[in-house]
């Protein structure tokens, strides 16, 4: 596995060299000095390079190959071509770079029909969110799932949701009962750092780009403050999540970055030894551990019968067989396990 990531990030590195030999051929004075007088052909190449080459190096790194995400990323590569190459060299081939402003279109164009779709089901969404039981980050998106066509943007969209709903709307909630993640470890402190530095950062950065390249600042503007508006939504999400635990399932969350369903009939054990909780966890685990400054370890690891499902942001998912979880309250954490699974083995 170790071996196969290797090779992944050698297409990584690819990409990074082709991007950014590109960059420095038309916007450096090495670049200026090495362009020949007739550049059609070199502006040919690097257009080769941008909407072809790095495309795919990018889905040899992912390892996922698609029609879709193909020609997605050829008009991204389009764009970038408009960004990276002067217009004096770029002109004889600018047909090429519209077609890719005709495919993004085409596309938000479909993503406007998806919010519209979104938006449609939206009232009967928040309805059954309302009355359902369960934490809001498990009901929402069981919801959508039921109620709403699958689709990668409305799984973007809805995460975009969560977001904007626990950074401006969840402030008045107060927090549910349960076993909490956080409150012995120093997750908000770390969370409330890193909002600080991406704020000295933007405030530094910002400035001296914007003379540089307006665009590139406003883009990186746009980041930051999306970036800000998350971290201040995962706090809250961690806050307001606690664990929940019914008669047959324990519904865990860490913010908006990771959740999972475990049901109890489907833990085949629980390890509470202190070599296993406190060693090096196998890529077949996933953590509960709010950040620390320090090292953090589990309490617990739940061994599972069968691989379990965890949602990460964007919708993504993945499956482990072990899950690895610190909480607050360990002791009563153990004596709940241990009562409930007892009902399941009677």
């Amino acid at each position: 596995m170790m071996v196969l990531r290797k090779k992944q990030h050698i297409w990584l590195a690819f990409l990074f060299i082709v991007l950014v030999s590109n960059y420095t051929l038309y916007n450096t004075g090495l670049g200026s000095s090495i362009l020949p007088i007739e550049t059609n052909g070199v502006v040919l190449g690097s257009l080769i390079d941008l909407i072809v080459i790095i495309p795919v190096l990018w889905m040899l790194y992912k390892g996922k190959f698609s029609l879709k995400q193909a020609i997605l990323l050829a008009a991204i590569g389009c764009l970038a071509a408009r960004l990276i190459i002067p217009k004096e060299h770029l002109q004889p081939f600018v047909a090429v770079t519209w077609a890719g402003f005709a495919i993004e279109g085409m596309m938000i164009v479909l993503e406007i029909f998806l919010i519209a779709t979104l938006v449609r089901y939206l009232p009967r969404v928040l309805a059954d969110v309302r009355a359902s039981s369960l934490p809001d980050l498990f009901s929402f998106s069981k919801t959508v799932e039921k109620q709403i066509p699958q689709h990668p943007v409305i799984q973007m969209i809805c995460s975009d949701v969560l977001v904007l709903y626990y950074g401006f709307a969840s402030w008045k909630r107060q927090e549910r009962p349960g076993f909490t993640l956080h409150k012995n470890s120093s997750y908000i402190a770390f969370q409330l750092m890193i909002i600080h530095g991406i704020v000295i950062e933007t405030i530094g950065i910002h400035w001296w780009l914007h003379e540089k390249s307006m665009i590139l600042s406003i883009i990186l503007l746009i980041f930051n403050v999306y970036s800000v508006i998350f971290f201040i939504a995962d706090m809250q999400a961690v806050r307001l999540n606690p664990i929940y635990v019914t008669d047959e399932t324990i519904y865990i969350s860490l913010g908006l970055m990771k959740r999972t369903e475990i049901d109890f009939n489907k833990i085949e054990e629980v390890i509470e030894d202190k070599v296993q909780v406190e060693g090096k966890l196998s890529k077949d685990t996933i953590d509960f551990v709010a950040r620390d400054f320090g090292e953090a370890y589990p309490h617990v690891i739940l061994k599972m019968k069968e691989p379990v499902e965890v949602t990460f942001m964007l919708g993504i998912k993945k499956s482990y067989h072990q899950v690895a979880i610190k909480v607050d309250q360990s002791q009563e954490f153990k004596q709940m396990l241990q009562l409930k699974m007892s009902k399941h083995f009677a």
